[in-house]
């Protein structure tokens, strides 16, 4: 438990409630005033490394439409790398690319 740096209450850390709201770790979920959205990492190809991302968007629902669409259209749900009858349409959402590694083969080269 910790107490609150504004308000003086005392608050659970690691409870749902203070991390859906976010903000600092001394402030309580009624006065975390800082909405944070997390960065969404996405892995892409088969092989022995894959190209990786990193993305930031602008709002939680943005984050979460654009990650169920990745999560149904790279057949990682089901271990198979194409599922044509479960293809989901991209989501029309603003995003900004913020980290991107490419895929490289065993010699460290791009392929």
């Amino acid at each position: 438990m910790r107490d609150c740096i504004l308000c003086g209450g005392s608050f659970n850390p690691h409870s749902f409630a203070k991390r859906n709201a976010g903000g600092k770790i001394n402030n309580c979920p009624d006065c975390s005033d800082e909405p944070t959205v997390k960065y969404l990492g996405l892995s892409a190809g088969d092989g022995k490394q894959a190209s990786l991302t990193v993305l930031k968007f602008e709002s939680h629902a943005d984050r979460e439409e654009y990650r169920q669409a990745f999560w149904v259209n790279s057949g990682m749900m089901v271990g198979k790398s194409c599922q044509l009858g479960m293809q989901k349409p991209t989501p029309n959402v603003r995003f900004r690319t913020m980290s991107q590694s490419t895929a490289t083969n065993h010699k460290g080269k791009a392929d």
